[in-house]
């Protein structure tokens, strides 16, 4: 097929109900977007399959909700307040905003305007506690969920009794007032992280960390499979040292080809023993771990892997979404078909049950069959328009099976199975249903 564009992906993922414009009908707020009946699911699937493989999965691993405020200190503590900055220009005839790292020269690309000098901008995202705006009562949203986890690093490891090396998941909101977001889902000012702190004893050598590091960038490209990002569109990018973060010894960025070029898509770092130093200084609280063998109090090194819940669905349309032919009701026939190459666990609707006709000899056994699915898998029940129109509709949305009872299915008590990809189908009993299926979504 050809090349899938942006604004094909866009249209595709309104009109299917997976993302809308946010605030639409009040002409939208600046790269604001909501999730629909589909994308919810889809991101839902998502964030379950990767906790599933990451923390449930793993028997050195643990998970946190931590709270979107924090106290400003831990802001201060991690340099977020003081080096949490991009460069940003701005054009004097038009007032637009531009990173300065994303224009070339001193030329506005939108209206030919001068830019000004760049100047310092910080991302942290403000609001006030209480009754009264004032510096007093100034906190930030988040800009990423790492903070939360590190200043419980002593709550999580006394409380759960773990051993270095072991983990701390969280997946939740982050915000950062960004100067230029866009690209649909890629860059916005609200978005979702799942993210991974990994406790290693401090290393005697840098083989020690590196090892564990190659380990986790092996299992995010592992991950990337799993949840059907194109494995040839991934690519690794070893962050320079000059443009590492403040806290980072070395970063590799996992960038994916996406309709509107190659960017980052995961990220993984070797936080040293940044965090936990600064935060053990600033606090006054000792958050070393005492090794049980050894009787020595240590301040563990830190791994960080993480993934961005909005990147992974934008990630997974694009690799997923394709276009072939289906016949169509006239033989030898055929007509151009969507089909969304969803991996079966993460298919926003997984089975959906279809009645030939919407007569209620069929409806009410095809509704009842629907409801003893339900809770097993995603079920979606639907009688509307014709049952080509209606297998168009589930190939497009991802879904790996249709079931379909029929009329003959009142004598013989068997249904008919068709596969989303290969579009074959198959008579099956519905006393086998359920074994049919569960071997299929195994």
């Amino acid at each position: 097929m050809a090349a899938l564009s942006m604004e094909q992906l866009v249209a595709f993922a309104k009109r299917r109900g997976f993302i809308f414009p946010g605030s639409e009908i009040y002409g939208g707020l600046a790269n604001s977007w909501d999730y629909g009946p589909l994308g919810t699911e889809l991101r839902r699937a998502i964030k379950d399959a990767w906790w599933k493989r990451f923390v449930q999965g793993r028997g050195d691993m643990v998970g946190v909700e931590t709270a979107l405020l924090m106290n400003p200190k831990v802001w201060e503590a991690s340099g977020h307040l003081a080096t949490f900055n991009d460069p940003l220009v701005e054009c004097a005839k038009c007032k637009e905003r531009f990173r300065a790292d994303h224009v070339e020269g001193t030329v506005c690309p939108n209206c030919a305007g001068k830019l000004s000098e760049a100047r310092q901008f910080n991302l942290m995202m403000k609001t006030f506690l209480g009754p009264v705006e004032d510096a007093a009562n100034a906190v930030y949203f988040r800009p990423e969920t790492a903070q939360g986890m590190f200043v419980n690093f002593k709550n999580v490891q006394t409380s759960s009794r773990r051993r270095l090396p072991f983990g701390m998941a969280q997946v939740g909101k982050a915000f950062r007032n960004e100067i230029t977001p866009g690209n649909f889902i890629f860059r916005t000012r609200e978005f979702e992280q799942m993210e991974i702190e990994y406790f290693i004893a401090p290393p005697k050598s840098d083989k020690d960390w590196q090892k564990v590091f190659e380990h986790w960038l092996a299992d995010m490209h592992a991950w990337c499979v799993e949840v059907g990002i194109d494995a040839k569109r991934v690519h690794e990018l070893e962050v320079p040292k000059d443009e590492l973060a403040h806290y980072s010894k070395r970063t590799v960025d996992l960038e994916f080809d996406y309709p509107f070029g190659r960017k980052e898509l995961y990220g993984i770092a070797y936080r040293t023993d940044f965090d936990l130093k600064n935060h053990m200084e600033k606090s006054g609280e000792d958050l070393r771990y005492l090794d049980p063998e050894t009787n020595e109090k240590v301040l563990p090194h830190v791994i960080e892997p993480t993934f961005g819940v909005d990147r992974t669905v934008l990630a997974v349309l694009a690799s997923c979404y394709d276009e072939d032919k289906a016949p169509t009701a006239e033989e030898g026939e055929s007509e151009a078909r969507v089909v969304l190459r969803l991996p079966k666990k993460i298919a926003p609707v997984q089975i959906a049950v279809l009645p030939l006709s919407k007569k209620i000899e069929l409806s009410g056994p095809c509704q009842e069959l629907a409801q003893s699915l339900r809770g097993q898998y995603r079920v979606e029940y639907d009688e509307t328009q014709s049952i080509g129109k209606r297998y168009r509709r589930q190939d497009e949305i991802g879904t790996p099976y249709c079931v379909t009872m029929d009329f003959d299915s009142l004598e013989d008590k068997k249904v008919t199975v068709r596969d989303r990809d290969t579009m074959s189908q198959e008579r099956v009993a519905i006393a086998d249903l359920s074994a049919y299926l569960t071997e299929r979504f195994a």
